[in-house]
Formats: C-alpha cells, structure tokens, sequence
C-alpha cells in the first residue's frame, strides 16, 4: 500500500517528542513536509526526522499538494480555525486533543467535513488502544457483570507561566488536557452518554486555569468520578467496577510502547475473590492511530472515532465548567446546529 502522506503542522514539543517518531514506525505513514511559523525552527525538525519539506508559514504546508493528511498539534484555540482552512485545502485531518475549545466550536468542523469530503477525527490515541479495547471487550461479554462505576485519576506538576497548559484565554488546563480522558474512557466503557454531570474546580490564582478538578458523570446505568490536577505528584489509573467483578487499569493514558501492558480482572460477588492478570501486545498507541486514520481517508474503514463523538465529549467538558460555576448538576448538550 502505498504510504499515506502526512504534513505537520507546527512544531510543538509533543509533535517532536511523541507523535513524530511513532509515526515514523510505520510503512503506513510518510511525514513529507513540516512548517512553523518561524522558518528556522520548520527547518530543524526537518533536519532532526528526516522530513523533507520545511515551510516557513502554516499556509505553504495547506498549499502543498503532495500532502494528503495535515496532523494538528497546535494550541487548543488553534485546533478548530486551522483544521477547517486544512479542510478547505482539501486535506484530510487528524487534530489532537481537545478538539475544540467548547462543543459549539467543535460543531463548526461537521459542516467543513462534509462540504469538503475530507476526514476529519480527533486525536484520541486511548481509543484506539489495544489495552483499552480488551478492556471494553470484557466488559462486553459480561466479565464483570454489569458496569456500574468508573473511577478515574490523571495528574502532574506543571506551574510554569509560558506553558500554554497554564494560559486560560487559549484553552489551558486540567480539564481540557487531561480531565478529557476519564470522560472519553468512561463513555467508552459504559457505550452512553452522561445523563447529567456535576463539576468541583479550584483556579489557580497566577493562570486562571483549573489545577484540581473533580466530576461525576451520571449514567443510564451507572456512575463515574475522576480527579485531575496540573499541580500534582504525577500519577494515573482506572477502575472499572461491575456487579460481578472489576477491572484495574494501570497507567492508562501514557500507556508504554515498548513493552506489553496489563489489565488486573478480579471477579466474584464474595470471597475468594479470582483475580487474573490479562496481557496485551507491546503497542505504540500514537502508531495505531496513524494506520487507522490512513485506513479511514483511503475509504478502507470508518473513522475510528467520529467527529461526533468529539463533539460530544466537549459537551461533557462544557457541562462541567457550567456545573463548576452554578454549583449544580447540568445537562450535556450537544449543539444541533452545523454551521
């Protein structure tokens, strides 16, 4: 199969770090072209992976047309404005995570996707992980009987000032960075949307942004809580709790690439209480996203993760944020209007 062409769009420290070597693993993928805003910067990561185009603006990469997939790894405000002009350049798009800076934002990129044809998805590695989809098998063929609570906790320690995780008018924060994937996962396990949400925040007094976090999603059938924190010891997990059983899930979220990664079942109403240890593949999730999205834009499978379904998960966030400021539960809601 011929290689998907990919064009990076800046030059952020996880595009260097994560996205671009794991997607230089696979014969699916060719990174062809990479731009800054600051030609010397474009060029030196060109240098760096071996890219061969260097553009000095965001416009020269959307203008080239050996480039067929623009990834997106720019601030969160930028998510939405860049990858609807990529979309009208006819590029297909692979943004990261949040995809927008509200559900409303997010609902702007239905309409550029289909009056282009392109592929647009949100970068959601997890969803796509192969821990993270035996986990929802499980749950699926009644292992734990019926899922009916989900706990969650993400965090690290972040206070510098320039980092654009502590800059609130663009997006910055707990709950957009890293609150977002308890609340991706947990509607993955469950298979439903929250009912209702009820947000706790407390702002950090230099920033603005929210540095501890805490929710409840309400279910159809069940509950979820998690914690996020950007001024923590770094630390994450998840347990998933059934009427028959549970699942823990160890570092979730960075889950490594280099080495096989586990989930811990423990089934059972009373003691002894079985408990079992299931191992899957050493995987590089940013690698199994890349191949998955080509197989998306070359017509081969359904985007892994809809649109739609990012949409929803900031409609979850901005409950949040409305909760966090009334004091009371609030509904999801999912904007009707495309355009």
């Amino acid at each position: 199969m011929t290689p998907i062409r990919w064009g990076i769009l800046g030059v952020s420290k996880f595009a260097q770090r994560q996205m671009i070597p794991s997607v230089r693993k696979s014969s699916e993928v060719e990174i062809v072209a990479i731009a800054s805003r600051d030609l010397d910067k474009a060029q030196a990561a060109a240098r760096e992976f071996g890219i061969p185009k260097a553009y000095g603006s965001y416009e020269a990469l959307l203008a080239d047309p050996d480039v067929e997939v623009i990834y997106n790894p720019l601030p969160n405000h930028l998510h939405v404005p860049w990858s609807i002009k990529a979309a009208e350049a006819g590029k297909h798009v692979l943004c990261e995570k949040p995809i927008a800076l509200g559900a409303a934002q997010a609902a702007l990129l239905l309409a550029a996707r289909d009056r282009t044809g392109v592929v647009i998805q949100e970068a959601v590695m997890v969803r796509t992980q192969p821990r993270w989809l035996a986990a929802r098998e499980l749950i699926r063929n009644g292992r734990i009987g019926t899922l009916r609570a989900v706990q969650g906790f993400f965090s690290y320690f972040n206070d510098a000032a320039d980092n654009v995780r502590n800059q609130a008018d663009i997006g910055g924060g707990g709950l957009m960075d890293i609150g977002f994937y308890p609340i991706t996962l947990t509607r993955f396990c469950f298979g439903a949307e929250p009912t209702r949400v009820l947000g706790l925040l407390e702002r950090d007094p230099r920033f603005g942004t929210d540095r501890l976090t805490s929710a409840i999603l309400e279910f159809p059938e069940g509950q979820a809580t998690f914690t996020c924190s950007t001024q923590l010891a770094p630390y994450q997990e998840m347990h998933l709790l059934g009427t028959d059983g549970r699942i823990f899930v160890d570092w979730p979220f960075n889950t490594p690439a280099d080495v096989p990664s586990q989930l811990v079942l423990h089934t059972g109403r009373t003691a002894p209480i079985e408990s079992e240890v299931l191992t899957t593949p050493a995987s590089d999730q940013y690698t199994v996203q890349a191949e998955l999205f080509g197989r998306a834009v070359r017509g081969e499978a359904d985007p892994a993760v809809p649109l739609e379904d990012a949409i929803a998960t900031m409609a979850v966030i901005d409950a949040l944020f409305r909760s966090a400021r009334s004091g009371t539960w609030e509904a999801p809601q999912v904007p009707a209007d495309r355009s």
